[in-house]
């Protein structure tokens, strides 16, 4: 029997059959690592993939490629440069000339291709803060640099902040730093006092700042998103801005992000960017974002409030059944930061929730110094999945023997 997505045909984007979609299901129908990676009695609940089907608006802008057989090569941002800055200024009233817009593969080279223009050939020191999405580690290491991780700073309610204090004392003597906001894994969103103060060091110290901004569609009803290009503007700071329908419409595998010159002095810096880096974009991603950012706006709208649902529901069960677990809701994105150091799994949790509860979460010693202790979980899911998740968790971490 061949399993199929809830009704395509249905008033997108079909939320009343989102509430029952399985990874069983998915499994039988979808390719990438989510769904491969693992065998088939491991619940999939590592990679940020959405379980969601895509909106309608991007497929059919897919489906309008493959049509017309169009699948050649870029030379530059098309439509995505106007779409991409009507966006951000609607949705963040952040303007810009459309024109600073180049794209990229994914935000990984916009965040590695702008740190190729401002570090030197050998040596130097990039900064981020911990914990901080693993791709990172593994980016840098292109580079002939020493890496400084700088906690994140935590106020009485748990809720992360950038440390400001030792971000002022590592600035100088870095060339470049990390800013991931909204952050990943906390999914924190950083105040404008906060980047402010971040914007003026940087300037200061003459520290380039690449801002990873994927999550930002994702931030959720009530929650400001401050975006850091404008701030960087006013502050002179040189500054790169990546972005992405990837994550907020979750098309990851379509190929195609933006890197956005936040002033002319960094507009000019990326002029400098190998042609590469364009024509390995895919075409197919690249009119997926068009229409995610013109038209898929509603999509998202829902699939926030799903989402914001998902993370409720994921805390009260979590409290409920496991208060020694810590867990701060993020306020964007779809993961989940779980302190599990308080519990009888604390040595590593990723492991033993893997070898006895069947289930697979990001490992948190792979998000650096910080992490260890911890797991990021996928809540972009049906609530079924939020629930098992969570049972999961709970009879791993009761079952335990307790260390002596």
């Amino acid at each position: 029997m061949t399993a199929s997505y809830p009704n395509p045909e249905a008033p997108e984007p079909g939320f009343h059959s989102w509430e029952s979609i399985s990874p069983a299901k998915l499994r039988e129908i979808r390719t990438s690592i989510k769904f491969s990676r693992f065998p088939e009695h491991i619940l999939p609940m590592f990679v940020a993939e959405m379980d969601f089907p895509v909106a309608k608006e991007v497929r059919d802008a897919v489906s309008r490629c493959v049509d017309a057989s169009d699948f050649g090569y870029l030379s530059e941002p098309g439509e995505l440069g106007p779409a991409f800055s009507e966006f951000a200024k609607t949705r963040w009233d952040w303007e810009f000339p459309a024109e600073r817009v180049r794209i990229t593969t994914d935000v990984s080279v916009s965040v590695v291709e702008p740190l190729r223009l401002v570090m030197p050939k050998t040596g130097g020191k990039i900064g981020l803060s911990t914990p901080a999405y693993p791709g990172f580690f593994e980016m840098l290491q292109e580079f002939d640099a020493e890496v400084v991780e700088i906690p994140l700073r935590f106020d009485a309610g748990g809720s992360a902040h950038l440390d400001l204090a030792a971000i002022a004392a590592e600035f100088k003597t870095l060339n470049a730093f990390i800013l991931c906001n909204p952050h990943n894994p906390h999914g924190a969103v950083f105040t404008t006092e906060e980047l402010t103060e971040l914007a003026q060091l940087a300037t200061a110290n003459d520290v380039a700042i690449i801002a990873d901004e994927i999550h930002a569609p994702l931030v959720y009803k009530n929650t400001e998103f401050v975006p850091f290009g404008p701030i960087a503007e006013a502050a002179d700071t040189v500054c790169f801005v990546g972005c992405s329908a990837s994550k907020g419409w979750s098309i990851p595998g379509a190929k195609c992000a933006v890197v956005v010159g936040a002033n002319e002095r960094s507009a000019r810096l990326l002029d400098k960017l190998p042609p590469e880096v364009t024509t390995r974009v895919s075409i197919l991603g690249l009119h997926a974002n068009i229409a995610a950012f013109r038209d898929g706006i509603p999509w998202l709208d829902r699939a926030i409030e799903r989402i914001e649902a998902n993370v409720a529901l994921f805390h009260e069960l979590l409290s409920e059944q496991l208060p020694e677990a810590g867990f701060v809701p993020p306020k964007a994105g779809y993961l989940a930061w779980v302190d599990l150091r308080n519990t009888a799994i604390a040595e590593n949790p990723w492991q033993a929730l893997y070898d006895h509860g069947h289930v697979a979460f990001g490992d948190g010693k792979h998000f650096g110094k910080a992490g260890r202790g911890f797991i990021r979980v996928n809540l972009a899911c049906s609530p079924e999945t939020v629930r098992e998740a969570v049972s999961r968790i709970v009879t791993v971490v009761k079952n335990a023997p307790v260390a002596r």
